[in-house]
C-alpha cells in the first residue's frame, strides 16, 4: 500500500498538461462510484485539453469557438452529473469546494466562447482566466476523488460538510441524519 501510495505521489509530481490529468484519472484503480467520477472529471480534462491546445497552436477562430462551446457543454454535463452521485461525495467538504470551482470554471468558459464570438479585444486574457481556473478546477476535482477514495478504504467517520451552519431543529436533523448513515 506505502508503494502505491509512492508510485501515485510521482505520477502526480509529473502532471503537466490537462491530457495528463486525463490520463491519470483514466489509470487510476477505484471502486464504480470512484470510477464513473474520475471519467466524468477526465472527460472534462479531455475537452480542456483540446480547447487550450487548438487556442495555444494558433487554430482558426471558428474552430476554437466550436471548442469553446464544447467545452462549456461539457463542464455543463458535469455539472449535471455531480447532481447523481451518492451521498458519500456530498458528505466530504471537498464536494463543495469542488463545485464552487466548477461554476467559476464555467463562467470563465462563457466569458471566453462570448470574446471569441464577438471577436474582442480581452479575448486573451479571457482564455487566460479560463485556463487558471480550469487547473484549478480540476485539481480540486482530483483532491475530491482522493479524499472520496480514502474514505473507502478507513473506518472512519464521514465528515460533515464544513458549509453546514444549521442551528436548533435542523441541527438535530443532520445529526440524526448522519448517525442513520453509519
Amino acid at each position: 500500500m506505502a508503494r502505491m501510495h509512492e508510485l501515485r505521489s510521482e505520477s502526480l509530481q509529473t502532471l503537466q498538461s490537462f491530457g495528463d490529468i486525463s490520463r491519470f484519472l483514466r489509470e487510476g484503480v477505484a471502486g464504480e462510484e470512484s470510477r464513473q467520477m474520475r471519467e466524468s472529471v477526465g472527460a472534462l480534462a479531455q475537452a480542456i485539453d483540446a480547447a487550450v491546445r487548438a487556442r495555444r497552436s494558433r487554430r482558426d477562430a471558428a474552430h476554437i469557438t466550436r471548442l469553446a462551446a464544447a467545452l462549456a457543454l461539457c463542464v455543463r454535463e458535469h455539472q449535471f452529473y455531480l447532481t447523481s452521485v451518492d451521498s458519500a461525495w456530498h458528505s466530504l467538504y471537498e464536494f463543495g469546494v469542488y463545485q464552487n470551482a466548477l461554476r467559476e470554471l464555467r463562467k470563465a468558459v462563457y466569458a471566453w466562447h462570448k470574446t471569441l464570438e464577438t471577436r474582442s479585444s480581452r479575448e486573451g486574457a479571457s482564455f487566460d482566466r479560463m485556463e487558471l481556473l480550469a487547473w484549478r478546477t480540476l485539481g480540486e476535482g482530483m483532491l475530491l476523488i482522493d479524499m472520496h477514495d480514502q474514505g473507502e478504504h478507513s473506518d472512519a467517520e464521514p465528515a460533515i460538510p464544513h458549509n453546514t451552519r444549521a442551528t436548533g431543529p435542523w441541527a438535530r436533523v443532520l445529526a440524526w441524519w448522519h448517525r442513520v448513515r453509519r
